[in-house]
């Protein structure tokens, strides 16, 4: 099976996990404007060390937010695509694959094919941010703080995290699922490799058309 293909499927499959920070930042961002939150998290509170345990970046808007357009993002690629309520085995004759490929009667398929999609993309966008929110907590040990606006610089705590936590979520929890399948295993570590280079991607793009403050 071509290795380049699998890779842009599997970075397709988990398209849901992968965005989730930009809806996070989206809904962290722009509901507050409408007067209501930023709800921190973390409430407020500091650790024995002095320091925030998340800081102020990490909101429940951006948590449940982010978590649940992931989730409307899944249903447009499934829309897209096709259920894959029949789908067998891997293959390798198209990059977008429908995400409930091979799902069968996985956890998350219920009420349908919509709403599976729905669960589904909604929790590898909560796993995404919940892996997001430990390298916030790990920054925050290290003392290095959100001052403001502005967010300190730790670009491997920044990425890997997340990265990590939607593929592992993926592995451990989506059964027989394609996103699931032993053959994704080595492009989700690609993945994991590079993604600091596509977060820093993403990252210029939201800064250059208004959507971050900073461009990290």
């Amino acid at each position: 099976m071509n290795f380049l293909i699998l890779c842009l499927m599997c970075l397709w499959l988990y398209l849901p996990g992968f965005l989730a920070n930009t809806f996070a930042m989206m809904w962290g961002k722009w509901l507050p404007k409408t007067g209501y939150g930023p709800w921190p998290i973390d409430g407020g509170r500091t650790l024995k060390d002095g320091n925030r345990m998340l800081g102020d970046g990490k909101t429940w808007n951006g948590l449940i937010g982010g978590s649940l357009t992931s989730g409307l993002l899944c249903i447009l690629m499934v829309v897209m695509t096709n259920d894959g309520s029949g789908a067998g085995a891997l293959d390798d004759t198209t990059i977008f694959a429908s995400p409930l490929s091979g799902a069968g009667d996985a956890w998350f398929s219920v009420g349908g094919t919509m709403m599976s999609a729905f669960v589904l993309g909604t929790f590898l966008g909560f796993m995404c941010l919940v892996g997001d929110s430990t390298g916030s907590f790990f920054k925050r040990r290290r003392g290095l703080k959100r001052e403001g606006d502005i967010s300190s610089k730790a670009p491997l705590l920044d990425t890997l995290p997340f990265a990590i936590s939607v593929f592992l979520a993926g592995q451990i929890f989506l059964e027989s699922s394609w996103l699931a399948d032993e053959a994704l295993r080595l492009p989700m570590l690609i993945l994991v490799l590079i993604t600091p280079v596509l977060h820093r991607s993403f990252n210029l793009i939201g800064y250059a058309i208004g959507w971050k403050d900073v461009p990290y």
